[in-house]
């Protein structure tokens, strides 16, 4: 068998995030039966993470065993035309059989989008927001989240992590025409971390608390210490570093 990596793009509004579960439409799933049928044999494919139900991704990485597989561009195209319009394969190579698309992961990369006015076109991939933020505030709340830290505070209820040590390589937030963008790389997530900051920087951006409450907020380990964690739907997988 060799081992096949995939990069795909996809909108996770429909999907109820990427990893299979019973009785509920995934990423994973779908590409699977798609990949499945296209090469007339049972194939399983393991992700670089999980993503949350409406989660979006633009450079997803994923692998899978195959038989081999000669003409991979025309794999491509058959799996692309297979699939619906909200998943995109931007690219398929072989790999190295110890390639692993999760535990070779050096570190990934969110950014989470929001804006003040209403954009029809793009209303399931960024969060509106109400009135004005410091910019100002936000980064140097951002700022100190960078560094190896307990994110427990972060870290959704009842997660089964072994530990809850993340290492931040960057976190900082910039404007992009009407829109605030947050982008935050690290080694490792926990579940609904990414939102949960963001949720919390928005307060600061709103002056309800200082950026230096980041820093009480993550010494407490306690995710009832974080604020409100924003919508799902202003979130993307922007990059996955080996």
């Amino acid at each position: 068998m060799n081992r096949y990596a995939l990069i795909l793009a996809y909108d996770g509004s429909q999907y109820h995030g990427w990893q299979k579960q019973p009785n509920a439409s995934t990423v994973q799933e779908v590409i699977e039966g798609r990949l499945s049928t296209v090469l007339n044999q049972d194939i399983q494919i393991v992700g670089c993470g999980r993503t949350d139900t409406g989660v979006h991704a633009r450079d997803y990485c994923a692998h899978f065993d195959s038989r081999s597989i000669s003409n991979l561009e025309n794999l491509k195209y058959k799996l692309n035309k297979v699939l619906p319009g909200d998943i995109s394969i931007k690219k398929i190579g072989e790999v190295e059989t110890s390639f692993h698309a999760r535990f070779d992961a050096l570190s990934r990369e969110y950014r989470y989008y929001l804006s003040s006015e209403k954009d029809i076109w793009n209303r399931d991939h960024f969060s509106l927001v109400h009135g004005e933020l410091s910019l100002d505030k936000m980064n140097a709340a951002a700022a100190l989240l960078i560094g190896k830290k307990d994110f427990t505070s972060f870290c959704k209820v009842g997660s089964d992590n072994e530990n809850n040590i993340c290492e931040v390589f960057e976190s900082f937030w910039t404007k992009e025409g009407q829109k605030l963008v947050y982008t935050v790389r690290a080694n490792r997530f926990l579940r609904n971390m990414v939102r949960a900051i963001v949720g919390t920087l928005i307060e600061v951006g709103q002056e309800k608390i200082s950026p230096e409450a980041i820093l009480t907020i993550l010494e407490e380990r306690n995710r009832s210490a974080a604020k409100k964690s924003a919508e799902a739907k202003g979130l993307f997988l922007s990059k996955v570093e080996y």
